[in-house]
């Protein structure tokens, strides 16, 4: 990874400082290499580890042009894999359909594109938990105008991200966020809290940062997944090549709908067992959504944080 991206990410994950590691030119690398690094410490820990649908990106790194993953025990007893926002690209890699170190340049072009994107507007993310009568597409509208009010041109205001049932990221103008918080009663939002994001990532005012991942993406040797991966976009599965370099830069500027890809993921027949579940990487974030998704699957889900020695793990 430091051979790819010029500075030491190891020394910065575990030394910080914290603020620098934060910032999203550094953030998105460290989400994804901790990911695939978290993969390849569970195929050490658990080498017979039983099918799972991997979550959070999961990795196996192979060398150029060659499809065979570093963890075939892993990958040939998965069933499913998705990642989360530059999650993705891990699980891509995880599935054989990306090389670990091309799909890290692109990575560092798509971090470092968005947060030049995020510091051209004033701009953020609500995490918002609303009552079942919320209506956020009427709260969105109404901090647009309010935003028009201000003098704020062409102002966005839109859901970033569908969580689990109520629970939303919006995104958009600090103006926007401001207002909702404000008016949180109105729309029924129980909670909103700001997010420690650079900017409004999942909507439109992350457009510049579409053409240079494109053109990287149009450079790289990307696959068929040997696995099923399930797009942010549409909670699909990808199908191609070509699909995955197009949904990959539509998802710069697409809502990540992760509550619908969990329904997608997990669908079976009634009686059918679930499962386990693998959050691979940083933080228990994903679990805690599946939790409030599909209580039964959660239920053969782990964690596995590469930061962990091996009796953590099995705790």
């Amino acid at each position: 990874a430091e051979e790819v991206l010029g500075y030491d990410l190891l020394a910065l994950c575990l030394q910080g400082p914290r603020a620098a590691l934060q910032r999203t030119r550094h953030c998105q690398p460290a989400v994804f290499v901790a990911s695939l690094a978290a993969v390849e410490s569970l195929s050490h820990r658990q080498p017979d580890v039983s099918g799972g649908a991997r979550r959070d990106g999961a990795g196996a790194p192979r060398g150029p042009r060659s499809p065979r993953p570093l963890c075939p025990q892993v990958l040939e007893s998965c069933v499913a894999a998705a990642g989360f926002s530059v999650g993705e690209f891990a699980a891509l890699v995880f599935a054989g359909a990306m090389d670990f170190a091309q799909a890290l340049h692109a990575v560092k072009v798509r971090a470092e594109a968005m947060q030049e994107a995020a510091e051209a507007v004033p701009s953020g993310m609500l995490s918002v938990i609303g009552r079942p009568a919320a209506n956020y597409k009427l709260a969105c509208a109404e901090a647009r105008q309010h935003c028009e009010a201000l003098g704020v041109p062409d102002p966005v205001c839109q859901v970033s991200t569908y969580l689990f049932p109520d629970g939303r990221v919006i995104a958009g103008h600090l103006q926007a966020l401001e207002y909702l918080q404000a008016n949180a009663r109105k729309y029924h939002f129980t909670r909103t809290k700001m997010l420690p994001v650079s900017g409004a990532f999942h909507t439109r005012l992350m457009e510049p940062a579409v053409e240079p991942l494109a053109e990287v993406l149009r450079d790289m040797d990307i696959q068929k997944p040997l696995i099923c991966v399930y797009s942010n976009v549409d909670s699909k599965k990808y199908m191609h090549a070509e699909h995955i370099r197009k949904l990959l830069v539509k998802q710069v500027v697409s809502p990540v709908m992760w509550e619908q890809t969990m329904h997608s993921v997990y669908e079976r027949r009634q009686g059918t067992e679930f499962p386990y579940t693998y959050e691979v990487g940083p933080g228990k974030q994903l679990g805690a959504i599946l939790k409030k998704c599909n209580l039964k699957a959660w239920r053969q889900y782990k964690h596995v944080d590469v930061s962990e020695d091996e009796g953590e793990a099995e705790d």
